[in-house]
Protein backbone atom coordinates (compact mmCIF):
# COMPACT_ATOMS: atom_id res chain seq x y z
CA UNK A 1 0.00 0.00 0.00
CA UNK A 2 1.50 3.33 -0.96
CA UNK A 3 2.10 5.99 1.70
CA UNK A 4 -0.14 8.60 0.07
CA UNK A 5 -3.07 6.19 -0.01
CA UNK A 6 -2.56 5.37 3.67
CA UNK A 7 -2.47 9.07 4.54
CA UNK A 8 -5.67 9.70 2.60
CA UNK A 9 -7.45 6.84 4.39
CA UNK A 10 -6.29 7.99 7.83
CA UNK A 11 -7.17 11.61 7.14
CA UNK A 12 -10.59 10.66 5.76
CA UNK A 13 -11.42 8.48 8.77
CA UNK A 14 -10.21 11.18 11.17
CA UNK A 15 -12.48 13.65 9.37
CA UNK A 16 -15.48 11.32 9.74
CA UNK A 17 -14.57 10.57 13.36
CA UNK A 18 -14.47 14.28 14.16
CA UNK A 19 -17.96 14.78 12.71
CA UNK A 20 -19.35 11.75 14.57
CA UNK A 21 -17.89 13.07 17.84
CA UNK A 22 -19.59 16.42 17.26
CA UNK A 23 -22.92 14.66 16.73
CA UNK A 24 -22.54 12.74 19.99
CA UNK A 25 -21.58 15.97 21.79
CA UNK A 26 -24.75 17.66 20.52
CA UNK A 27 -26.77 14.62 21.59
CA UNK A 28 -25.27 14.89 25.09
CA UNK A 29 -26.10 18.60 25.26
CA UNK A 30 -29.73 17.80 24.46
CA UNK A 31 -29.75 14.94 26.94
CA UNK A 32 -28.46 17.11 29.78
CA UNK A 33 -30.77 20.11 29.32
CA UNK A 34 -33.06 20.83 32.25
CA UNK A 35 -36.02 22.23 30.28
CA UNK A 36 -35.74 25.77 31.52
CA UNK A 37 -36.10 29.19 29.96
CA UNK A 38 -33.55 29.69 27.21
CA UNK A 39 -33.21 25.99 26.43
CA UNK A 40 -35.25 26.25 23.24
CA UNK A 41 -32.49 28.27 21.61
CA UNK A 42 -29.97 25.62 22.63
CA UNK A 43 -32.25 22.89 21.27
CA UNK A 44 -32.62 24.77 18.00
CA UNK A 45 -28.86 25.24 17.67
CA UNK A 46 -28.01 21.61 18.47
CA UNK A 47 -30.68 20.21 16.12
CA UNK A 48 -29.36 22.44 13.33
CA UNK A 49 -25.82 21.22 13.97
CA UNK A 50 -26.90 17.57 14.01
CA UNK A 51 -28.87 17.95 10.76
CA UNK A 52 -25.93 19.70 9.12
CA UNK A 53 -23.49 17.02 10.22
CA UNK A 54 -25.87 14.31 9.01
CA UNK A 55 -26.08 15.96 5.60
CA UNK A 56 -22.30 16.26 5.38
CA UNK A 57 -21.93 12.57 6.19
CA UNK A 58 -24.58 11.56 3.66
CA UNK A 59 -22.73 13.58 1.02
CA UNK A 60 -19.32 12.14 1.92
CA UNK A 61 -19.97 8.49 2.75
CA UNK A 62 -19.74 6.22 -0.25
CA UNK A 63 -17.42 8.45 -2.23
CA UNK A 64 -14.24 6.68 -1.14
CA UNK A 65 -13.36 3.20 -2.41
CA UNK A 66 -12.18 2.07 1.01
CA UNK A 67 -15.48 2.73 2.80
CA UNK A 68 -16.56 0.05 5.27
CA UNK A 69 -20.01 -1.53 5.34
CA UNK A 70 -20.52 0.13 8.75
CA UNK A 71 -20.32 3.52 7.08
CA UNK A 72 -22.68 2.50 4.29
CA UNK A 73 -25.18 1.25 6.89
CA UNK A 74 -24.80 4.53 8.78
CA UNK A 75 -25.46 6.47 5.58
CA UNK A 76 -28.73 4.58 5.14
CA UNK A 77 -29.78 5.43 8.70
CA UNK A 78 -28.82 9.09 8.26
CA UNK A 79 -30.82 9.35 5.04
CA UNK A 80 -33.81 7.82 6.78
CA UNK A 81 -33.51 10.34 9.60
CA UNK A 82 -33.20 13.33 7.28
CA UNK A 83 -36.20 12.18 5.23
CA UNK A 84 -38.44 11.37 8.19
CA UNK A 85 -37.65 13.81 10.97
CA UNK A 86 -37.82 17.56 11.03
CA UNK A 87 -38.39 19.64 14.11
CA UNK A 88 -37.95 23.07 12.56
CA UNK A 89 -41.67 23.88 12.34
CA UNK A 90 -42.35 22.73 15.90
CA UNK A 91 -39.40 24.69 17.25
CA UNK A 92 -40.48 27.83 15.41
CA UNK A 93 -44.02 27.50 16.76
CA UNK A 94 -42.68 27.00 20.26
CA UNK A 95 -40.36 30.01 19.91
CA UNK A 96 -43.31 32.28 19.34
CA UNK A 97 -45.67 30.82 21.91
CA UNK A 98 -44.17 28.42 24.43
CA UNK A 99 -40.44 29.01 24.77
CA UNK A 100 -40.67 29.11 28.58
CA UNK A 101 -43.11 26.21 29.01
CA UNK A 102 -41.12 23.55 30.85
CA UNK A 103 -43.42 20.68 29.77
CA UNK A 104 -43.35 21.61 26.10
CA UNK A 105 -39.56 22.04 26.20
CA UNK A 106 -39.20 18.61 27.74
CA UNK A 107 -41.60 17.09 25.20
CA UNK A 108 -39.77 18.45 22.13
CA UNK A 109 -36.39 17.58 23.59
CA UNK A 110 -37.47 14.01 24.31
CA UNK A 111 -38.96 13.66 20.81
CA UNK A 112 -35.66 14.77 19.31
CA UNK A 113 -33.67 12.35 21.47
CA UNK A 114 -36.08 9.56 20.59
CA UNK A 115 -35.70 10.30 16.87
CA UNK A 116 -31.92 10.06 17.20
CA UNK A 117 -32.34 6.63 18.74
CA UNK A 118 -34.75 5.44 16.03
CA UNK A 119 -33.36 2.52 14.03
CA UNK A 120 -30.46 2.51 16.52
CA UNK A 121 -28.88 5.52 14.82
CA UNK A 122 -27.07 6.79 17.90
CA UNK A 123 -25.88 3.27 18.72
CA UNK A 124 -24.48 2.94 15.19
CA UNK A 125 -22.62 6.24 15.53
CA UNK A 126 -21.13 5.20 18.86
CA UNK A 127 -20.20 1.76 17.49
CA UNK A 128 -18.31 3.32 14.59
CA UNK A 129 -16.59 5.77 16.93
CA UNK A 130 -15.38 2.88 19.08
CA UNK A 131 -13.90 1.18 16.01
CA UNK A 132 -12.14 4.31 14.77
Amino acid sequence: MDANYKLIVITYYEYLKNILEKIINSYKVLLELEDKSGDLEIIKKEVSKINGFFQVLVNRIGIEKFESSDFLDLKSKLEYYLNNYSFDKEIETMSALYSDDKNRLKNIRLKILESLNDRKLRDKIEHILEKL
